[in-house]
């Protein structure tokens, strides 16, 4: 089921995200305070994917951006990942907005997600994201309603 996310929430979802990094490395760099993390600046909603009562997935939007997408390596292959994408789009559709996102070239799994769902690349970019660290980043767009 994916349902609101509420602040009763965000200490589940911050150990699933430490699973997602251990296993998949994102975020690229673990944040000091993961909770602060997923309440970024300009978050205007956020969801989980919750099994059962357990917290599995997460999704944000940020304004025009989707944000904080991650699904817990137990859970994958389930299509958690499509239905959080899913909600993002409908609710930033009913707001007029059309959504964004970057994403690491060398994520394949979140680049075959957003192609499967038919985001569109608009561009391929280096990204500085710590000092003599550069990182490939794909934008993506919203497929059109």
């Amino acid at each position: 089921m994916i349902r609101k996310r509420n602040d009763t929430d965000l200490d589940a979802c911050a150990a699933v995200l430490a699973d997602v990094h251990a296993h998949s490395g994102y975020p690229h760099h673990w944040p000091a305070d993961p909770v602060r993390w997923l309440t970024p600046e300009g978050l205007t909603a956020a969801w989980v994917a919750d099994d059962g009562g357990t917290v599995v997935g997460h999704a944000a939007l940020c304004g025009h951006e989707v944000s904080r997408l991650y699904v817990g390596p137990a859970a994958r292959g389930q299509g958690i990942g499509g239905r959080l994408l899913r909600v993002a789009q409908d609710t930033a559709r009913a707001r007029g907005l059309r959504l964004v996102l970057d994403v690491k070239s060398t994520d394949r799994a979140a680049v075959a997600l957003y192609e499967r769902h038919g985001w569109l690349r608009t561009g391929t970019e280096w990204q500085e994201w710590g000092p003599g660290e550069r990182v490939t980043v794909h934008r993506y767009e919203a497929p059109a309603p």
